[in-house]
């Protein structure tokens, strides 16, 4: 079917239809076009109205990506429901993921390709179109998580407009939203089938794979849509404020089914498309469809009426078609119904984004020109859309485009976040936009074509990625029709001047005989693209030679803090040793500083640098980081150097330091290792880093395998067992680089690895858990097992890959001696030392303990422990004869801390101490004891919650992985044996570590 309408219209291009404004009597005539059609570049147009599609992407942008002002963004999508639906086009200036505006932009370029391939073609621009359709088909395959499901918003939109900021580095909850079965959305699902359809027809060619899968979601996401029928804005409540379905699914349900039937011939969808059509809605009390509209996100009854023309030759479809166009161009025959035209020529339909109805109007006004054999109606439309083309591009009354950076006089502040770029949280921060949105096509003029370029006016200044889809395919046609010969622009697009992104501002706060405080703000205005700076930093230098000419050191110096928002400041560190240069590092890593308001751009300290008391030879005119401050007024200066995890990014350094070149290394020396070498070697005065290497035959030719090496110790690894290796190491500074060390070599070889080292071994129920360190070399271990001490051992497990072993279906108190040996290709080491355990069986009395675990965070600076004792026996217990015990590591040698948060029997009537334990897991615990006010346990009884938390006086953090009695997984309450009770001194459960 593609290919019959690629015959005819390629006769219709072919008739000789003039262009000219002027017609004969009774025929359509709008406003005489000032602009020649060859006055401009569309190949130009098209090129940038294309790339206004990749500014809007979401997600893990390409390494092709063209827009050095965009970075991945929107990278958690999908994450609150378990789902990767990272990807997307952002719906216009903001930065929600619209379902149904996505789709249907996709729709109309992958129908404006299938139209205007070869308009695509001659301006360069087709394998560009290719892949911005692909960037949004990727998508919708990603959102259809099932047959019945599938995703359409991404984003809140409350929470996402109230932000104004550029998209990298968004930190509102972006929710997913999704129609089901349950909840159906048969607009959005026959929407989006229509687009993977169209787009299947356009990806046959060059990626015949692709295109069945699209194929084969677009028949899925029909199938949903027409069985689960309903509004997707009933579902999704949220849209219905942004993109609310007026018109319903109808039109959607025969858009869909129209583009099946192009791309798979089959009659049942055709069939669908034209009953869909009975339900259309009609033009207020008349008996025909609407046509005082056009194509357009939400009714896409024009464009399925007008394929259906093409594919049926139905006169209902010819007639509606032609009813519409006749509306934006001469007027409906016998009712004088006509659009409004502006004194400029602008066929205007609604206030808000006027050309992108427009254009969709001109788009179907081409394709219907292409089809229809009437002379005078080919040559009305073709020339309503081509004057409505001039007009955007600049022929109107401001002698000005309406695309952003095309032609003279074009928009300069669109109602779009990240390329404004603002940091503050603000549409005046910055005055103007810091990047040029190429391409995007603005809402536009009001009726009597006034427009005003101002980034407040959404109205009239948003751009959208619907505004630009039928757009788009105008511009393809006007490039087959004007443009031959036309080339898009080289180079493209071109640098943008970067402002400075990451940088100090900085004043004294105070000064005195002896000190200096200064009062530096660290700011992040990044744009190119916008970005976290959660490991920024900046040095200040200090030059403290009047410190040692008063005969004090750098040791005597202190600094401290004031005011600080999240700030490390280091002490000094050597940067001139000879000549008395130092600088402190003040670290913000950890801080999230991002542009994203004014809280967040920027982070304040205040830190002071003081000498001894009752001194008075402190200078900071010497300092290099002082220069440029004079008073209590910031100022940005490059003399305090800012660095993005380490990398320096803003600002200088102070200017070279007189070094001598280093002394050649010595000492050095390699071990051979398992297609590896281990190098050592004796530190050279003066370097500042090693270079390593590396020869096939002694004594060279050499190749470095290393540069920069820190540390005197470098692994060269990947090598070939049994072969010889020959090296040599250098030493680097900012001089240059020493004279080769001496030589030495090395033979790798595969050997048996080491011997397993610190097995442990902790009893339980008729099972004893081994646990050891990892081996060199090792593969995998053998456990072996003896019941006399020395052996002999019996292998009880092999081939075990990890470092613990549990032994079960042993005998309660009887003893077990446990060595385990290590395994590789080689061979086998020899045994570890022995260790030995006795299983036992928990204790059998009526006391229980039962665990949950408060706080799953196991590197966190608390242990939150919630406890319950449980009396299963027939006796009242009294609580003060009832201790009880939790095991864990403290990680350190801090003191520690404990707190009853809260107890049902009082908080009050619990004591914690604590005590040394010893076994796996734990070298502590707390011991929560009662007093008499906590009363009896009577039989069947419980404490009820006890809830313990724990913590180190120097608030360090714990590591709880692996402690004996933390479980993360038990996050209710459940008997647990790894705490243990005691009544009246005597275990009556758990089992010890």
């Amino acid at each position: 079917m593609k290919m019959m309408w690629k015959k005819l219209l390629s006769v219709a291009a072919s008739t000789a239809i003039g262009f000219s404004c002027m017609l004969g009597m009774g025929q359509y005539a709008s406003p005489t076009a000032k602009a020649s059609v060859s006055s401009y570049n569309y190949a130009e147009a098209l090129q940038k109205s294309i790339y206004f599609f990749e500014a809007q992407r979401s997600g893990d942008l390409p390494a092709n990506n063209r827009v050095p002002w965009r970075g991945d963004s929107g990278m958690s999508d999908g994450a609150d429901v378990g789902k990767d639906l990272t990807g997307g086009w952002y719906d216009a200036g903001d930065h929600v993921k619209f379902g149904l505006p996505m789709a249907s932009s996709a729709t109309m370029l992958a129908w404006s390709v299938y139209e205007y391939e070869d308009g695509y073609k001659q301006a360069g621009q087709y394998e560009e179109i290719l892949d911005n359709l692909k960037w949004a088909t990727d998508y919708f395959i990603k959102a259809h998580t099932a047959p019945n499901e599938l995703y359409v918003q991404i984003g809140q939109g409350g929470a996402d407009h109230a932000w104004w900021g550029p998209a990298e580095v968004m930190q509102m909850n972006r929710p997913s939203y999704k129609i089901s079965a349950a909840c159906p959305g048969s607009d959005v699902a026959g929407e989006t089938s229509a687009a993977l359809a169209a787009a299947s027809m356009v990806f046959k060619e060059t990626d015949p794979a692709y295109a069945a899968t699209l194929l084969t979601h677009a028949e899925q996401l029909y199938t949903f849509a027409d069985t689960y029928r309903g509004k997707y804005s009933d579902c999704v409540t949220d849209a219905q404020a942004y993109y609310n379905s007026w018109s319903g699914y109808w039109d959607e349900l025969s858009w869909g089914a129209t583009w099946l039937y192009m791309a798979t011939g089959n009659n049942a969808y055709l069939t669908k498309a034209i009953a869909a059509s009975n339900n259309w809605g009609k033009e207020g009390q008349s008996t025909n469809w609407g046509y005082k509209w056009t194509h357009a996100w939400d009714d896409k009854h024009y464009g399925a009426q007008l394929l259906l023309a093409r594919i049926t030759n139905d006169a209902a479809f010819i007639a509606s078609t032609e009813r519409n166009l006749d509306y934006w161009t001469s007027g409906v025959p016998g009712t004088g119904e006509r659009i409004t035209y502006s004194p400029g020529g602008l066929a205007w339909l609604d206030t808000w984004g006027s050309l992108r109805y427009t254009m969709n109007a001109s788009f179907l006004a081409f394709v219907y020109s292409d089809w229809v054999t009437d002379a005078a109606k080919k040559n009305k439309y073709r020339t309503f859309a081509t004057n409505q083309a001039l007009y955007v591009l600049g022929d109107n009354p401001r002698n000005g485009s309406y695309v952003i950076g095309f032609g003279a006089n074009s928009p300069q502040h669109p109602h779009h976040r990240t390329s404004h770029g603002s940091w503050a949280d603000s549409q005046s921060v910055p005055a103007n936009h810091r990047h040029v949105l190429y391409g995007a096509l603005v809402g536009g003029p009001n009726s009597s074509d006034s427009y005003t370029d101002s980034i407040s006016d959404y109205v009239s200044n948003e751009v959208a990625t619907d505004y630009n889809a039928g757009f788009t395919g105008v511009l393809a046609k006007m490039n087959l029709l004007y443009g031959a010969g036309q080339q898009p622009l080289a180079n493209f697009p071109p640098p943008e001047t970067k402002e400075d992104e990451m940088f100090v501002e900085a004043s004294f706060n105070s000064t005195g005989p002896n000190y200096t405080e200064i009062k530096a703000l660290l700011n992040n205005r990044s744009g190119w693209p916008a970005r976290m700076g959660d490991k920024l930093s900046f040095r200040y230098y200090v030059d403290l030679t009047e410190v040692y000419n008063s005969g004090y050191s750098v040791d005597n110096i202190t600094v401290s803090t004031n005011y600080n928002q999240g700030a490390t400041v280091s002490k000094f560190l050597p940067y001139d040793v000879a000549n008395h240069i130092y600088y402190l590092i003040i670290d913000f890593t950890g801080t999230k500083i991002y542009p994203g308001g004014q809280s967040a751009y920027k982070k304040e300290v205040q830190f002071r640098m003081a000498a001894p008391s009752g001194t008075t030879f402190w200078n900071s005119g010497n300092d290099y980081s002082a220069q440029l401050l004079s008073g209590t007024s910031t100022v940005k200066t490059a003399y305090m150097p800012v660095y993005d995890n380490g990398v320096k990014v803003f600002g200088n350094e102070p200017g070279p330091v007189v070094v001598t070149p280093p002394a050649a290394p010595t000492g050095l020396a390699a071990t051979a290792g398992n297609a590896q070498v281990m190098l050592s070697w004796t530190a050279s005065s003066g370097a500042a880093s090693y270079n390593v290497k590396r020869s096939m035959t002694s004594g060279g030719p050499y190749v470095t395998v290393a540069t920069g090496v820190a540390g005197t110790n470098y692994t060269n690894s990947g090598l070939t067992n049994g072969t010889t290796y020959y090296y040599a190491v250098s030493a680097v500074n900012p001089v240059g680089e020493s004279a080769n060390s001496a030589q030495t070599s090395a033979a790798p070889q595969l050997s048996l690895p080491s011997v397993p080292t610190g097995l442990t071994a902790t009893a339980g129920n008729a099972q004893a858990t081994l646990s050891w360190t990892k081996s060199n070399g090792a593969t995998s271990y053998n456990v072996k097992r003896a019941t006399t001490s020395g052996g002999p051992y019996a292998n009880v497990a092999t081939g075990v890959n990890t470092t613990n072993y549990t032994d079960t279906g042993l005998m309660n108190g009887a003893t077990y001696y446990y060595v385990v040996s290590a395994m590789n290709e080689v061979g086998e080491s020899a045994n570890s030392v022995q260790t030995s355990v006795k299983p036992q069986s928990p204790p059998t009395g009526n006391l229980v303990a039962q665990y949950k675990a408060a706080d799953t965070n196991a590197t966190d600076n608390q242990i939150k422990p919630y406890l319950n004792i449980k009396n299963s026996g027939t006796t009242t217990i009294n609580l003060s004869d009832v201790k009880l015990r939790y095991y864990f590591t403290s990680d350190s040698t801090a003191a520690m801390n404990a707190w009853i948060d809260w107890a049902q029997i009082g908080g009050t009537n619990v004591q914690v101490t604590f005590g040394s334990a010893s076994g796996a897991g734990a070298d502590t615990y707390a011991e929560l004891s009662f007093a008499s006010g906590a009363g009896s346990l009577a039989p069947n009884g419980q404490t009820g919650d006890i809830q313990l938390r724990m913590a180190k006086t120097d608030w360090s953090n714990f590591n709880e992985t692996g402690d004996y009695s933390y479980d993360p997984t038990m996050t209710a309450y459940a008997n647990w044996n790894k705490v243990t009770l005691y009544l009246n001194g005597t275990l009556v459960w758990g089992i010890e570590p």
